[in-house]
């Protein structure tokens, strides 16, 4: 059974390793999430280091999916600090294991995801995909609504340029909705 969790910093910093595994499985297997192939576990680990020091630092909630005490998926939040746009945060680099992908999880990671945005008081959130890659069915069939593509935005973990399309999904019962 697969459990989800938000986890604090300490959990963060603890979890460094297991994020950086899952993150080289990620991009050697192809996923577009901010890296090339190969990746280097210690670059890896660098990324994940910085971002539980975000964690630490309240600029960012850290949800992973755990199974057999193992650390098979991830997805965090950006919130963004800016007076004028703390209503929101940003979804970035959901990852499943390999061998758990296709059983819910990317799922219940995003729905984990958006209830401690609303917690937060997030009322709006964004995200971007690869265009045809598995997570935009996924994201359309969450509510999120596509706001546009760009072509040739980001390079694939092979190099090759691809079409980024961007969703943004808003929450209803969020605390910044209550006060309108």
């Amino acid at each position: 059974m697969v459990s989800i969790r938000t986890l604090d910093a300490a959990e963060a910093w603890a979890a460094i390793p297991a994020l950086a595994d899952l993150l080289v499985e990620a991009v050697d297997a192809g996923a577009s999430v901010s890296f090339m192939a190969p990746m280097e576990f210690g670059d890896a680990m660098a990324f994940w280091t910085e971002i539980a020091g975000s964690v630490a630092a309240g600029r960012r909630i850290l949800v992973v999916a755990e199974q057999h005490n193992r650390l098979v998926g991830t997805v965090y939040l950006d919130l963004i600090p800016n007076p004028n746009q703390c209503h929101r945060a940003e979804i970035a680099m959901l990852i499943v294991a390999l061998e758990v992908r296709r059983h819910g999880v990317g799922k219940r990671l995003m729905v984990a995801a958006e209830a401690a945005a609303a917690a937060a008081g997030r009322s709006l959130l964004t995200l971007g995909t690869r265009a045809g890659d598995k997570g935009e069915r996924l994201y359309r069939s969450m509510g999120w609504v596509e706001f546009g593509r760009v072509p040739r935005y980001a390079r694939s973990s092979s190099g090759k340029f691809e079409d980024t399309v961007f969703f943004y999904k808003e929450l209803t019962g969020a605390k910044d909705l209550a006060a309108e």
